[in-house]
């Protein structure tokens, strides 16, 4: 088992893991320890076509320095030749006696590491922080498994249901920590979805911000619907170029959102856009900020879910209730679905 060392060697591997690009190639985190249990290297996959996290870190030690080493890797290291070597033949290569990861890699390919490790007299243990490391690759662990990004669907509403006033304003139903909560899982995301109705009438940047300042990592907006945006909105000026679809297939749209490597998806653009998502089954996580306020009217947060009778109602499981400020976050998840 896994001991204390290990554990903080593989907490710190968490960490780094998250500094690699969000591709659609996992981030994953390596530490490589001493025989004594010292760090002696560190590394992470920048992104694709570059080494992997345990190339990465060997690749910082001189010939020899490995021999007898334990290597701490967020994932099982991979097994197959793909644009880069297989991580197995690096390990065993640089004389590494001991491999500890968290996950299991479920690629057809790619899994199976742990075994060719172990045919080449390494010890090798599974499972160490493996529901931190599942948490964390979430959403790559359900794009991989879905064969198609990650999905978010937020809202705010008020408390009974409505997204806005019957004028269609709606800035602002929400607090200013339930606002900020967003825009740090903007910044969580690759990629931010708005329907066009949302685009014409709220005029929305689509940033994710701290205040007034950028944050560091933006996710590329993308633009549903047969509309056109004007030339001077704001989202024209957003740090990424916008994606443009006009159409209503969501499932043509994940897919190419996939082939941009973009497999954290963020839907933040109105009922209609939301409710299409619910309704084709393509959301596999809910946010819904919900405020201690009454409005009233026709607005309702979601529109036609294609539920008739009560019977279909669609039942999610929920995941969390947090208060920020003097609102609840609600997450649930589709049920049958885990964190």
């Amino acid at each position: 088992m896994a001991g204390s060392v290990e554990i903080a060697a593989m907490r710190r591997a968490l960490e780094l893991a998250a500094r690699g690009r969000q591709t659609r190639n996992p981030q994953v985190g390596a530490v490589i320890l001493s025989p004594g249990g010292d760090v002696i290297a560190e590394g992470w996959h920048h992104g694709a076509g570059t080494a992997h996290a345990e190339v990465d870190a060997l690749s910082h030690l001189a010939h020899g320095d490995a021999r007898g080493a334990t290597a701490i890797v967020t994932l099982e290291p991979c097994s197959h030749t793909g644009r880069t070597g297989p991580c197995t033949e690096a390990l065993i290569a640089a004389g590494v006696a001991r491999v500890v990861y968290a996950l299991d890699d479920p690629g057809e390919h790619e899994g199976g590491g742990a075994a060719r490790l172990r045919a080449a007299g390494i010890e090798v243990e599974g499972g160490a922080l493996e529901d931190e490391a599942r948490a964390f690759l979430d959403p790559w662990l359900t794009a991989r498994r879905l064969g198609r990004p990650h999905v978010t669907v937020k809202w705010a509403q008020s408390l009974d249901g409505r997204a806005a006033a019957a004028d269609g304003s709606s800035q602002w139903i929400t607090g200013p920590v339930a606002r900020a909560d967003v825009h740090r899982r903007r910044a969580e995301a690759d990629a931010i979805v708005a329907g066009t109705g949302t685009v014409l009438a709220d005029d929305p940047a689509l940033t994710a911000r701290d205040g007034e300042q950028l944050l560091p990592h933006q996710p590329v907006p993308v633009i549903i619907g047969s509309r056109e945006v004007p030339a001077d909105a704001r989202i024209r000026r957003h740090p990424h170029a916008p994606i443009v679809h006009r159409t209503h297939d969501l499932a043509a749209v994940l897919d190419d959102l996939a082939d941009r490597g973009l497999h954290r998806v963020f839907v933040e653009g109105g009922p209609t856009l939301a409710s299409a998502f619910l309704a084709a089954g393509l959301a596999d996580r809910v946010l819904a900020y919900i405020a201690p306020t009454l409005i009233g009217g026709p607005r309702a947060a979601l529109t036609d879910l294609g539920v008739e009778t009560i019977a279909g109602q669609r039942r999610l499981a929920i995941d969390a209730v947090e208060r920020l400020g003097d609102d609840l976050l609600v997450i649930a998840l589709p049920e049958g679905e885990t964190h």
